[in-house]
């Protein structure tokens, strides 16, 4: 395909100041909120004969739009009436806290690193159905926490709470800890950006997902520039596609 082989647009710190856009809540009719709907009715529909109750989204390397995906849809989920938990499990670049405006005091690592009740780490948000944890202080030790029987644990138990739970995780290629997670949940989706993902960083993403048994479910395709030129609004110009083939 050939958005693989664009010009590679600059990386950005952008989201780690400022969070990501959650256009889903500032315009619901907004045509990118509902292609964001799209990929959620796609997420439901390619695991029919399976409940999908815990999902990651990733992607292969930083700046591919991962955070603000799963943001979004984090929205869509809450929206739909789901008892929506967001919970930031990049414990070494986390935005979530900075998306909602919400403290960081404690959050993920804290949950795991101490004997500290689950529940209290949680923090609502003015979107109803739509609670959060976010990352916590970053540890010396991120991957030990994500791979440690604590971690496990808390997934267990905000299973038996909420309908949907959704986890922000490090791209890929970066570290181990998303492939950590990734054997924990019930399906991963894979951020690509056009413009910025390389075909042979995607290959290898997949390899590593497949290492761990995870279940694929498949891409979201991240800042499409239309065949007629024209972007869709608020600013970024974000297109959406999806594709449960991607296996």
């Amino acid at each position: 395909m050939n958005i693989f082989h664009r010009k590679r647009k600059k990386l950005s710190t952008d989201t780690l100041r400022n969070g990501v856009k959650l256009i889903t809540d500032v315009d619901p009719k907004d045509i990118v909120s509902e292609q964001f709907r799209t990929v959620r009715t796609n997420i439901n529909f390619s695991a029919v004969n399976q409940k999908l109750k815990t999902i990651i989204f990733t992607s292969s390397a930083v700046s591919e739009g991962k955070s603000t995906v799963s943001a979004n849809l984090a929205v869509i989920w809450a929206q739909q009436g789901q008892k929506t938990l967001f919970i930031d499990s990049d414990l070494r670049r986390p935005t979530l806290h900075t998306t909602f405006g919400l403290l960081n005091t404690n959050g993920l690592s804290t949950a795991l690193s101490t004997d500290i009740d689950f529940n209290s780490v949680v923090q609502k948000t003015a979107i109803d159905n739509l609670s959060v944890i976010t990352s916590g202080p970053i540890p010396p030790n991120p991957a030990d926490l994500l791979a440690s029987s604590r971690m496990k644990e808390l997934i267990s138990y905000f299973k038996t709470i909420y309908d949907v739970i959704i986890l922000d995780v490090p791209p890929l290629l970066s570290v181990t800890d998303t492939q950590i997670i990734a054997a924990q949940v019930d399906g991963v989706v894979l951020v690509v950006r056009q413009g910025l993902a390389q075909k042979l960083a995607i290959k290898r993403s997949t390899e590593l997902l497949k290492m761990v048994k995870a279940n694929l479910l498949g891409y979201v395709l991240n800042d499409v520039t239309p065949k007629n030129g024209y972007g869709y609004g608020y600013g970024y110009g974000y297109g959406y596609g999806y594709d449960n083939k991607s296996k």
